[in-house]
């Protein structure tokens, strides 16, 4: 085995890692997200304004 063939062996793990970071970093936004939506009154609020800019756009 020469040289370039042991490089790429070593780094097989590699993506599997930056995946499982990847979701980790998802996981965490997810929960901040749901903690900002529970605590408020946050998705209401978003939800009316989504409402009213629709019907604004129809009327």
């Amino acid at each position: 085995m020469n040289h370039t063939q042991n490089r790429l062996l070593s780094e097989d793990g590699q993506a599997t890692a930056e995946y499982g970071l990847v979701m980790l970093a998802a996981a965490a936004l997810a929960g901040l997200l749901l903690a900002w939506a529970t605590g408020t009154d946050g998705v209401g609020r978003l939800m009316d304004a989504v409402i009213d800019s629709l019907i604004g756009g129809i009327i």
